[in-house]
Order: structure tokens, then sequence, then C-alpha cells
């Protein structure tokens, strides 16, 4: 009966909408995240990539985005999709490259105790450039940072690099939890910086069509979308992370995102202007907005897409190895390509960045990396980050040995000391102690009293978490 009872329930409940759910005793409980996609490549044109497998066990790929059971974090968000080259093996689709559906939540408590990360060295000297790479999306992200450090001989990965998931406005204000590790890491150090890629729009990628997007950029233009963004800016600050540097519509002159430019330049630059408003008048905020195109014209030039020097800080450029037979000199010379990039950031006095750099279509590339590498020393951007997972990366990918060890060999010397014999990716986490407990959010529970009801994704998508039933719910009508 009461089996009956609760679906009798759980029927008026759907049928009359959320608000007469609330009478009955019906509770809407928050739906776990749906984790980020993973930087990925774009699915067609020059830049064209394919995205990241889903996460898996073994650390030879690149991870999906998994929800993490650990003490420092409620929830964790989905996988970021590649650039408009790379794909997503945590799910936010990356930069110029990434993306795919959600993978199901994994807990990421370990088996086995954390081993600790050896004493931090000196920090690093203020003329090297700030580097890391994208590990993962959640708490295995952070804890694999000193795994690759030490995989370096313990140079100095200053900077950690994530994605917010883009499949509904509450994981792009930042869901509860999922930033709460990243904020501990950031803040164990002042010499450390956290970049964070930020959707402008939901469902950013499930292929929504030119005249939607055109529309949406429309409504986000004239301010239809501020509160989202107000949000996210008040839970940074509350984090204790007011100077994320914010990688906002990256590779938005690609076809792959929903918070893509071509179809409206206009109005994504009102609306870019919108969003950097809003969150700047946050009190306590010290943000610094990333503009980060992939590199070449691609869907349509990055540069009628620039909103602006008052509302840009950093000019980024998202650089895979592609397309296939491309040399590292095109790459340098075609339209909107790297020297183009230098040349602009100059001329509108503003630091260059790589959020998104790897090996792409031209398979084990020891050449590409050299020149890559070279190329950033040369022309010193703020910071950068390898998208380490394969086919992009070096560490946790075995296809690419060549480009391992010049990335390796370059980068070991970087603290003065010896390189170290190479540390495997390991499944298990480790991560640095912490000087204090993290800033954590604690993530909104079904209550004790009241019994979860399963009535498929699509209608907990619907009424916007899972229904639950009180025991009393028959008293209502008394």
């Amino acid at each position: 009966m009461a089996c009956v009872a609760a679906t009798v329930a759980a029927t008026a409940a759907l049928a009359a909408g959320p608000g007469f759910a609330a009478g009955l005793g019906v509770v809407v409980a928050d739906p776990p995240p749906v984790p980020p996609a993973a930087p990925r490549p774009e699915a067609t044109g020059p830049h064209a990539v394919l995205a990241p497998p889903p996460q898996q066990a073994a650390p030879s790929g690149p991870a999906t985005p998994s929800v993490p059971a650990s003490p420092s974090v409620a929830v964790t968000p989905p996988a970021p999709a590649s650039p408009s080259a790379p794909a997503a093996v945590p799910v936010p689709a990356i930069p110029s490259v990434p993306s795919t559906a959600p993978a199901p939540a994994v807990p990421l408590v370990p088996e086995t105790p954390a081993v600790p990360a050896p004493p931090a060295g000196p920090a690093p000297a203020k003329d090297v450039p700030a580097f890391g790479a994208y590990l993962d999306y959640g708490p295995r992200g952070v804890a694999r940072i000193a795994e690759f450090s030490r995989w370096l001989g313990g140079a100095e990965l200053r900077v950690g690099h994530t994605y917010l998931p883009g499949d509904r406005w509450s994981n792009i204000e930042g869901r509860p939890g999922f930033l709460a590790a990243w904020a501990d890491w950031r803040n164990r150090r002042a010499d450390r910086m956290l970049v964070l890629n930020v959707p402008m729009l939901e469902r950013n990628e499930e292929g929504v069509p030119d005249a939607e997007v055109r529309a949406l950029l429309r409504q986000g233009a004239a301010g239809r979308f501020d509160h989202h963004f107000r949000a996210l800016a008040e839970r940074l600050v509350a984090l204790r992370v007011p100077d994320t540097v914010l990688v906002l519509g990256w590779e938005m002159n690609g076809t792959t995102y929903t918070h893509r430019c071509g179809p409206d330049p206009e109005s994504w630059k009102k609306y870019w202007n919108r969003i950097v408003t809003t969150m700047r008048s946050v009190p306590g905020q010290e943000f610094r907005f990333d503009f980060t195109p992939s590199r070449g014209k691609d869907a349509v030039a990055w540069t009628e897409c620039y909103p602006g020097d008052d509302v840009v800080d950093i000019v980024g450029m998202d650089s895979y190895d592609q397309p296939a037979g491309m040399s590292f000199d095109e790459q340098v010379s075609e339209p909107y390509g790297l020297r183009r990039h230098v040349e602009f950031a100059a001329k509108h006095g503003k630091p260059i960045s790589y959020p998104e750099w790897g090996l792409f279509r031209n398979g084990d590339n020891a050449e590409y990396m050299r020149r890559m590498l070279a190329w950033m020393d040369e022309h010193r951007p703020l910071y950068n980050t390898l998208t380490d997972y394969c086919p992009h990366g070096v560490w946790q990918c075995d296809e690419n040995p060549e480009a391992a060890e010049v990335y390796r060999s370059v980068l070991s010397g970087r603290t003065g000391g010896p390189a170290a014999p190479p540390v495997s990716p390991s499944a298990s986490p480790s991560v640095d102690s912490p000087a204090s407990p993290p800033a954590t959010e604690p993530a909104p529970q079904p209550s004790a009293d009241c019994t979860p009801l399963d009535l498929g994704d699509w209608v907990e998508h619907w009424l916007g978490g899972k229904l639950c039933m009180r025991a009393d719910w028959w008293t209502r009508f008394d």
C-alpha cells in the first residue's frame, strides 16, 4: 500500500508541477552533478579532434568526469571537452577540442592510505613562466599534481587547471563541493594559480543549432543569465580563491560549444561584457578573464570575437599539434596562428597564455614538443597547461614516449635538481598534507524521514532533482 500511495502521490505531483509536489510533502533533492566535459577537439574542420575516452581505472588516458566522495569534496563535476582540436576524457569538451556525455559518478575514496607528498621545494624563480597540466577534473586531478611533479624530478607545478560542467546552470554556478579541493590546493602556497574554464551557456556540448545559439546569446547580452555568474563569483570568493583565472567561453571561434561566437559575434561580445561586469561587481573579487580561442581561423576569425581591452586581462590560445602534416613553422605562420596571437596580445597590452596544448594529429611528435616548449620559453606566457591524456599528453599516455622524454628532459631541470626516476600515474590519489582544513560546502541531502522515488532521469531533470515522499504525506489532507 505504501508503494501504491507513493506512486499515486508522485504521479499527482508530476501532473501538477513542482509547486503542487511541495504541498504533498514531496521533496525535490538536488541531483548529482553531471561531470564537466574534458577538453576535446572539434568534430569537423581543420582543427577537428576526437573526444577523449571516458575515464578509465588505469591512468593511461584522460579520466572522465567523476563525482568524488572524498573528505574535502562532496561531489565532483563531469570532465571538460577538448579544444577545437582535443576531445574530452573527463567530459567539459575541451577547449578548441573537447566533450561527450557525462559519465556516472564514481567515488574517489582511495583503498589505501594516501601517500604524503614530499615537502614543497623552494619557490621557482620569478622569471620562470608558471606551468601545469590538466590531469583530471576533480580531487583526482588535484592528487595527481604531486605525482606529476615527482615524475618531473620535483619541478614545481604552480598551475592547477579544471573545468566547470556545462550541462546545466546549477553546475556552471559551481556546484557545492566541486571546487573545494582545488581551492584548498591553491591556498596552500601564495605563488599558485587556479585556472577555471567557465561555459557561457548550459547544454554547452549538445549540438544546439545556430538559430537557437543566436537567440541565447542575445538573451545573455540583455542580462537574462547575469545571476548565474554572480552566484559563481560569490562562491569563488567564499572559497578564498578570488584571484582565479577564468577562461570564459573558450574556443569560441569553433563549432563545438553552444557558447560559440559565430552565429552572432556582436551579441557574443556584449554577453561577455555583461558576464565580466557582473562578476567584477562582487565584493572581494580579483578575477582575471582569459580570452582563449583555438589556433587558426576555425569557423570564424577569433579577432572578430574579441570583446575589448577593458574586459579582457589575458589573451590565450588553445594550440594542439594539428592538422595532420602541418609543421610547427606552419602553425606559427598560418592565418590567426601562433605568431598572430603573440602580436595581437602585444598590440593590446595583454599577457598571453596557453590553457590547452599538446600532441594530436601527428602522433608522438618529439619535434612539435621541443618547438612548442621553446616557443613558450621565448614568448613567456603568463601560464601554460598541457592537456595530459591520450592522444595529447605525456605522463598519462603511453602512446607518446618520445615526446614525453622531451617534455620531461626540458622541464625536469627547472628546479636545478637531477631528474628523478619516472613515476607512473597511480590509480590511488596521493595528496599534499593540507596546512589547514579545506573550505568545503556541504552537499544538500534528502531528509531522513523522506523516501526517495526513482522516476527516471528525464523526470528528475524536469523537476530539478529527485523526488522523495514523506512518510506522513496523507496527513496533509486532514
